[in-house]
Formats: structure tokens, sequence, C-alpha cells
């Protein structure tokens, strides 16, 4: 029996868009702890769990962004694509988004040396960040880039934490917080190419689907990290 005649039909570039836009509704930022630490019902040593934990996904960003260059033969892709790496781990006299983490952690009460020896960062973020890691690394580049999509929903992430932050948590020092307020701009910037490149090459529905998975995949990576700090860091 053939298939219905529409099931193979390829989205427009809008309706794909939307469709990949549409997987907003399960972004971290309405996790419960989320919800909890925009809200104020963090405790401190949660928000220092929290920032320790996320530690860990921010120093394997460059690696990620390493694995897709490295499986990227485009020029024009790498020379744009090499700009994340560069705003994380920082260059010349710019601070990088670690650089910007351990200020947050600074803000926190939390020691560096904690920070770094990664000992409070739980098995599940480990697991859950390396899955990410590994799958940049195997897949074929446009999928991981694909996979860079949730940037799409965190520029409001962002403006939660600005705009509830000092409210809730006065005995964080706002210097802390510049890392939130760069990711906003820079956020956006990095969706512009990483949809670019998805909605030029997932255009067979088939493609388009598999697009959705992947963006699901990193949605579920983001999810699992609250999950496990969540449990790790109960009050």
């Amino acid at each position: 029996m053939s298939a219905p005649a529409n099931a193979a039909t390829p989205w427009t570039r809008d309706e794909f868009e939307a469709q990949l836009r549409s997987k907003g509704t399960g972004y971290h930022i309405h996790h419960p702890f989320n919800a909890k630490m925009t809200s104020g019902g963090c405790s401190r040593e949660q928000i220092r769990g929290w920032v320790a934990n996320r530690f860990y996904y921010q120093i394997n960003l460059p690696l990620k962004d390493a694995a897709i260059l490295s499986n990227c033969p485009d020029r024009e892709t790498r020379r744009r694509w090499v700009q994340r790496i560069l705003d994380h781990d920082g260059y010349g006299g710019n601070e990088g988004g670690i650089d910007a983490w351990e200020r947050l952690a600074d803000a926190v009460g939390l020691p560096r040396d904690t920070l770094h020896s990664l000992e409070l960062v739980t098995p599940g973020v480990r697991f859950a960040v390396d899955a990410y890691v590994n799958f940049a690394r195997r897949a074929p580049w446009q999928e991981a880039v694909c996979s860079s999509l949730t940037e799409m929903f965190a520029p409001q992430i962002h403006r939660d934490r600005l705009a509830t932050w000092p409210e809730h948590y006065p005995w964080i020092e706002s210097a802390g917080l510049a890392y939130f307020r760069a990711r906003v701009a820079l956020a956006q910037r990095d969706v512009e190419h990483g949809l670019e490149v998805t909605l030029a090459w997932f255009t067979q529905r088939g493609q388009q689907e598999r697009a959705l998975e992947i963006l699901q995949f990193k949605l579920d990576i983001l999810w699992t990290m609250l999950d496990s700090i969540e449990k790790a860091f109960p009050s």
C-alpha cells in the first residue's frame, strides 16, 4: 500500500521553522527547578550547586564546537562557527563565557578551587554533557549545528534571571550576572546562523523530522541536567 500523497511532502521553510520553534514547550525554562530558581525559592546551596554543575556544561561547549568544526568541510561555515569557541574561551583582552561563569561562581560564594575540581558535578550532569559532546563528534556537522538550536529559547531564560535574581537573591553580587547579560545578544546572533544552516540543509520531510528529533535530544540533555541537579541539591 502506498503512503498518503502528502506523507513525504516537505514543510516550507516557514512551516519547518515553526515546527522547530514549537519545541520550546520542552525547554528547561519550564523545568520545576528552574521555575523555583526564578521565583526565589532556591537556597544558597542549590544556587551554588546549579552554578557548579552548569560550569561543566560551559567548559565543554568549546569542545562541542571544535568537534563541529573538525567535521565541517565548508570554509565559510567554519569562519563563522569558530566565533563560538572564542565567545566561550575568550581571546586577546576579551573575557569569554567561561571567565564570566567563574565570576558568577565568585558572586554566589562558590570557591574557584571547588568549581574547577568538578567535585560537585553530578553523574547525571556529567553523562548528559558528555553525550552532547560525543554527538557533536560523531554526527554529520549539519546535525550537530541543528542541536544548537535550543538557543532559540535561551534569551528569555537569561532575561528572567536578570529580572528576578537581584530581587530574590540580593546576596549575589550583581557583577556576577554579566554572563547572562552577554548571552542575550550572543544567543540571538548564534540562532541566526544555526537556523540558516538547518533550514538550508534539512529540506526533505524525513530530514526535517530528523531535525526535530535532534532538537528534542538536546532539549532532553538540558532537562536531564536539571533533573540531576534537583535531586542532588534538594534544599
